[in-house]
């Protein structure tokens, strides 16, 4: 489907601002010459662009970054993952990046699942782990299991529970949303990051969040998914892993429903917080080797 055909939000506040944006994202990727763009996806929510990385002899991985990250902005912990294993990095439409700039209309989460049933055959003709951070967890849950997924790997998960929102938060979303800068950025980042992680001059991913601020519009996490939903994953494999300081999605919030929906346990990153893919990707590598 055309990407004009896609009917909601557009994430670009203006033509200008897109190409900004994507000018980034391909700058970002062309740095790092092991990572190959594939051919575009055609999808229902749009062109969907996506990247390879080849690895190591572990089961590959496809991973779906969360709200407002995608392949560029996540060089460094692809990096570190192909490792182990062959990477996929899929950039989500209706995000910042270089698929669809068009959000999928209400209700999202569960066109968000139809679109990665869509798309992973057209990536992948083998079984592969799918890595969702926060948003990217949401949308794995809301496909469907097939004999492409191997296994789940659900980092900082979205769809389980509510989003915790503390007042730390807000006063530097806030801030960033109505004059975003590198300085503003860096206190939004760092009231995502464990204490281990919080930077004292400009976060190294503040550039990037200064781009998203000023060019886009951010959208909410995603709601809790139904058990219906969430019920036929019982025989996939599956982690559940969060930072022990991730303020959205904290150990607390996640242990009842991910025991209750997933019947896994919570696996803590001591020291990190929301963004843990960025701040301990050696360890998420170490959690997907279980899967092996």
């Amino acid at each position: 489907m055309l990407d004009s055909h896609v009917r909601g939000a557009h994430v670009y506040r203006s033509e200008s601002g897109a190409r900004t944006v994507r000018d980034w994202c391909e700058e970002e990727i062309a740095r790092w010459p092991g990572l190959v763009s594939l051919p575009t996806v055609s999808s229902e929510l749009g062109s969907t662009r996506a990247f390879r990385a080849s690895g190591g002899t572990g089961t590959p991985v496809v991973v779906l970054n969360g709200t407002n990250f995608n392949t560029a902005s996540s060089v460094e912990p692809l990096r570190v993952l192909s490792r182990d294993r062959t990477v996929i990095s899929v950039d989500v439409p209706g995000q910042p990046g270089l698929s669809c700039g068009v959000r999928p209309k209400a209700p999202r989460t569960a066109a968000y699942g139809a679109w990665l049933d869509e798309i992973l055959p057209q990536l992948t003709e083998e079984p592969v782990i799918v890595l969702g951070h926060s948003l990217g967890a949401a949308i794995a849950l809301a496909a469907k299991p097939s004999p492409l997924t191997r296994a789940l790997m659900l980092v900082c998960p979205a769809g389980l529970t509510a989003a915790g929102l503390t007042p730390e938060v807000m006063r530097t979303v806030l801030p960033w949303m109505i004059g975003p800068r590198d300085s503003k950025s860096t206190r939004l980042l760092n009231a995502m990051s464990g204490p281990e992680y919080v930077s004292a001059g400009i976060h190294p991913l503040a550039p990037w969040m200064t781009l998203v601020g000023r060019h886009c519009r951010t959208s909410l996490a995603p709601g809790p998914l139904t058990m219906e939903c969430l019920r036929p994953w019982s025989d996939t494999p599956r982690t559940v892993a969060t930072g022990s300081d991730d303020t959205f999605f904290s150990p607390a919030r996640l242990h009842g429903p991910a025991r209750r929906l997933l019947d896994t346990d919570v696996r803590v990153l001591e020291g990190a917080g929301h963004i843990a893919l960025h701040e301990q990707p050696e360890r998420v590598a170490e959690l997907l080797r279980e899967f092996d």
